[in-house]
């Protein structure tokens, strides 16, 4: 067993109306990947905060290598080697590499100074990177590099990473499993938050699994298979999908020879994109993220304005509707941004519900909302969905982000849509709340509705999608039956083949 080099005894934090760790003991090695799983409002981000001096705990401690450690500020627990990797990026497009890496260091040497080391550590770690470039030209997995680098420069010895391969294609999850590894070889120690337990099984030597607050085991992910590590997670037996017997339907939404400058400067604009949906089919569209995904739920949401005949919802044109509009028609989305896009994040569960809801659920009439039954939808969502919350009340910008994900597509599908389009569904969700997502997106087709998933997780997509396509540099592929589909070709979609024949011989 390698030297404790954090040790937790007994923290415990509580908030109003929930113990968000109670507690809770476990030791981090020197030199050791660590996992922390658990569900959704499990406890990570608590405890993570309070490794990272964002949170204070009520009761407990901590050491750091063998000696007390309470910070109270990010800054402190920086100085004493403790660096995070969020799962949300802190990066500003309009700056480049270097310039945004010098905002997260304390003291931050001359810019020309900090490009060559960015260039040095980079480059060691395998992780390449130009100092000079515009954050908002890199792709999801470069940004990811930016945040990885700024943490090495601070030479760490405990180094926390939250959902660090959500953006990554299996390739880069490769390039950054080798840094870590080489990392933890050097001696540091690195804390893994993610929801893919097969991740987990490959590179971590232990794992501690919270569930409900509290630590319930520590183990060996190596000897669990990803079914019991979720398992252990959840509480109960989990069953994979089923998957209604449905017969396909007419054309429900139709897109055709649709090209779409994109309003993000550093955006994708869509190429002639072509596709039909039909009642009852589960569409997957697959890429690596920003080819495109963002701009193509725009334009079906109606955020992003196209020619009217080029979009059409059974027959009709939409494509001058907006996001109203095609509401009231039966079109819903949610996309990938919950807070803020999805959600306001300064509103309650109950006006989030209202916003998209008002008019499929009649939640007002001449002018005047009926709160009570606005109230009664969002604990519907709730409860359905198993959002942990203490209720409707609570701001939106109060959940986790894996609650708040669970209560933003439990709201879309609890509208009973004729199509809806959602961009990473289960995105920072746990196992059993991942299972309930996608089931609910299955029996959706099952009564009809055209289902359009965009996803990074191809194991995911294929698992619920029909038909398949793939996004690259803002062009679809063609539309293909999922089942059969293999990796290679698969690959060979995503990285742009447009040609599905020439794509099938090569995989053969």
């Amino acid at each position: 067993m390698p030297a404790p080099l954090m040790q937790l005894d007994g923290l415990t934090k509580s908030y109003p109306g929930v113990r968000a760790n109670d507690d809770i003991s476990f030791n981090i090695g020197e030199g050791q990947i660590h996992a922390l799983l658990g569900e959704n409002g499990a406890g990570k981000s608590t405890l993570v905060k309070m490794i990272y001096g964002l949170v204070r705990p009520d009761s407990g401690a901590m050491t750091l290598y063998g000696a007390p450690f309470a910070p109270a500020q990010p800054t402190e627990a920086r100085l004493n080697g403790i660096a995070m990797v969020f799962q949300h990026f802190s990066l500003f497009d309009a700056l480049d590499v270097a310039e945004n890496v010098a905002l997260g260091m304390e003291n931050p040497p001359p810019l020309r100074d900090l490009a060559r080391r960015i260039r040095t550590v980079s480059e060691e770690y395998g992780l390449p990177l130009d100092p000079t470039r515009l954050v908002g030209e890199l792709s999801a997995g470069e940004r990811q590099r930016v945040e990885i680098v700024r943490c090495l420069l601070q030479d760490p010895r405990l180094l926390i990473m939250d959902e660090p391969t959500s953006v990554l294609t299996p390739q880069e999850v490769g390039i950054l499993f080798r840094t870590l590894r080489k990392l933890a070889s050097e001696g540091t120690a690195i804390l893994y938050i993610s929801h893919k337990l097969e991740e987990i099984r490959t590179l971590c030597d232990e794992a501690t699994i919270l569930r409900g607050g509290r630590k319930v085991a520590t183990c060996d992910p190596r000897e669990k298979t990803a079914r019991e590590l979720a398992e252990l997670m959840v509480g109960q037996i989990l069953t994979p999908p089923e998957r209604p017997a449905r017969a396909m339907g007419d054309v429900v939404l139709e897109v055709d020879n649709l090209s779409l400058k994109s309003s993000n400067p550093f955006g994708t604009s869509l190429k002639d994109i072509s596709f039909q949906l039909r009642a009852g089919e589960v569409l997957g569209i697959a890429g690596v993220a920003g080819n495109g995904q963002d701009e193509l739920l725009l334009m079906l949401s109606g955020e992003l304005r196209a020619p009217r005949n080029q979009v059409r919802l059974r027959g009709k044109p939409v494509g001058h509707l907006g996001p109203n509009g095609r509401r009231g028609l039966g079109v819903v989305a949610a996309p990938e941004e919950r807070l803020g896009h999805a959600a306001a994040p300064d509103m309650s569960l109950t006006e989030n519900a209202l916003l998209s809801a008002a008019r499929r659920k009649r939640l007002e009439r001449g002018g005047f909302i009926d709160w009570g039954k606005a109230e009664a939808f969002a604990r519907d969502i709730i409860t359905r969905f198993d959002v942990r919350t203490p209720g409707p009340h609570v701001l939106a910008r109060a959940l986790s982000g894996g609650n708040l994900q669970k209560f933003v597509i439990g709201r879309e599908i609890e509208l009973d849509p004729d199509v809806i389009i959602v961009n990473q569904p289960t995105w920072g969700v746990d196992a059993s709340a991942a299972a309930t997502i996608r089931q609910a997106l299955l029996d959706l087709a099952g009564k009809g509705a055209g289902v359009l998933v965009i996803r990074q997780d191809l194991d995911e997509l294929l698992e619920v999608a029909d038909s398949f396509a793939a996004l690259n540099e803002g062009r679809l592929t063609p539309v293909r039956p999922a089942k059969g589909l293999s990796v290679e070709e698969i690959g060979l979609m995503m990285g742009g083949s447009g040609d599905m024949h020439v794509a099938h011989e090569a995989a053969e």
